[in-house]
């Protein structure tokens, strides 16, 4: 299955107003290398091997590179690959949008994420409501929900004890996601600290991670940190995630090392937000399979 060229034209119309978005907000664009060193050891996540190194699953580590070198508001769009992913929502191969903003924190990377979806939603249908397989979104309109909220909500339990006794997963996927994005966007917001990932802990509470995730129908669309500048706490946690693939059989990865310079030599207070592009334009055209905007 692939777009048709009408479907590709309007999938066009939609990069051509991301990227309009950011330049008007003051972001440059920057083209990262596809084939890298390592990747993050993230515990559910199998890089491509090339050549010797990798295929990259994110932008993420080269682009905090650049906030270490001075950048404030950059952004990426551009192909990233993960093993063994295929399906109505994904690819091996997909296009990623991802961005950073320094001295920004995690909730106004969220706001700022509201008005490109806004802007997005007009650009492809001349409106911000969509209809998405029957279901209507406004994206005009956004709500917070807490992890522990909405799995109480919709789970009947709390996201603290579903994270204990392992079934946080499962629920997410069978009880929480389905309901979120229903009507209007929805950020989840405040996962807990030990699905933390690459954020920080929440200043307020160290139970938590400053992590969102945006959905729209159902349908997840980005991954969002208040971005961890700890070098000893992210070394810490890289090391629990090797054991993690080891123990899981995943591929080993080696240490991605000029990430971990850049934590040394020092990170600024910043937040990013990493958005699958081929699912915003698979809603917004109100597609029903990934392969349909992609060539």
């Amino acid at each position: 299955m692939s777009a048709d060229i009408e479907t590709l034209r309007r999938r066009s119309e939609v990069l051509r107003a991301a990227r309009n978005f950011f330049y008007r907000q003051g972001f440059f664009e920057v083209e990262s290398p596809v084939r890298i060193p390592a990747n993050a050891p993230e515990e559910f996540i199998e890089a491509v091997p090339a050549a010797g190194g990798f295929l990259r699953t994110s932008p993420e580590l080269a682009l905090k590179v650049l906030l270490s070198r001075g950048a404030d508001r950059i952004f990426e769009i551009g192909s990233a690959f993960r093993a063994g992913e295929f399906g109505r929502k994904h690819r091996e191969e997909f296009t990623i949008l991802e961005y950073y903003a320094a001295g920004w924190d995690y909730r106004r990377l969220a706001r700022f994420t509201a008005r490109l979806m806004a802007q997005l939603a007009r650009r492809a249908t001349g409106a911000a409501e969509v209809v998405r397989q029957g279901r209507r979104i406004d994206f005009s309109r956004s709500e917070f929900i807490t992890v522990d909220e909405a799995y109480r909500r919709f789970a009947g339990v709390s996201a603290f004890d579903a994270d204990a006794d392992g079934s946080f997963d499962e629920l997410m996927v069978t009880k929480v996601e389905p309901r979120l994005g229903d009507g209007c966007l929805t950020f989840l917001i405040d996962y807990p600290a030990t699905r933390a990932s690459l954020s920080r802990r929440h200043a307020d509470d160290p139970r938590l991670a400053e992590r969102w995730e945006l959905y729209a129908a159902g349908v997840e669309l980005g991954n969002a940190f208040g971005e961890l500048t700890d070098p000893a706490e992210q070394r810490e946690r890289f090391r629990q995630a090797r054991e993690f693939r080891a123990a899981a059989g995943m591929l080993p990865y080696p240490e991605p090392e000029e990430f971990l310079a850049a934590l040394d030599r020092g990170l600024p207070e910043s937040s990013g937000c990493a958005l699958g592009f081929d699912r915003i334009a698979m809603l917004l055209l109100d597609c029903a399979d990934i392969g349909e905007v992609r060539i």
